[in-house]
């Protein structure tokens, strides 16, 4: 009698999650401890990146401020509203993917540019060694600069309803040869 009187009531105000309503991903109860572990684990890895680059600068970032949300907020919904990236179990996730992200980054090291590196440099007329893949789109069809021009000269509707006209609609399944 008792407990059902005490109890129950405190349980009721510890917000317990039941489910995360995705497939394959459980409740985590103790989260934001998980959290705060794989934040600080996270941190303490990406020292090995060196300072000046773009990703370790990127991941300390958002990794503190994740951190700083989780030891500021002690309930999960308040942590999952502050951040607004998911619910704390997909977080969990993101966080172990970043570590190993973080473990293949350091084995890669896709950062600097090897002291005994040469670059081919082609200068602006010089011919294209063959094999070099040419990256130059080829012409654009002649309706681009039609509709192009249509928009500039404000006529675009025009040119829309008299392409309509010229084409006619396909009524069987099959395409019309020209």
């Amino acid at each position: 009698m008792f407990l059902r009187r005490v109890a129950r009531p405190l349980m009721m105000m510890a917000k317990v999650k039941e489910t995360t309503g995705i497939v394959g991903l459980e409740v985590v109860p103790n989260a934001r401890e998980v959290l705060i572990g794989l934040y600080t684990k996270t941190l303490e890895e990406i020292k090995a990146v060196p300072e000046d680059e773009g990703y370790r600068k990127a991941v300390e970032s958002f990794t503190r401020h994740r951190l700083n949300v989780c030891q500021e907020e002690e309930d999960w919904e308040a942590i999952e509203k502050r951040l607004g990236c998911g619910q704390v179990e997909e977080l969990i996730e993101e966080a172990q993917d970043e570590l190993k992200l973080i473990g293949h980054m350091n084995e890669w090291k896709p950062w600097g540019i090897p002291d005994d590196y040469e670059c081919e440099v082609i200068e602006n007329d010089a011919p294209v060694p063959k094999h070099i893949p040419l990256h130059r789109p080829g012409p654009l069809p002649e309706e681009f600069y039609k509709t192009l021009e249509a928009v500039d000269t404000g006529t675009l509707k025009d040119a829309v309803s008299s392409s309509k006209k010229e084409d006619p609609e396909i009524t069987s399944g099959e395409a019309q040869a020209k």
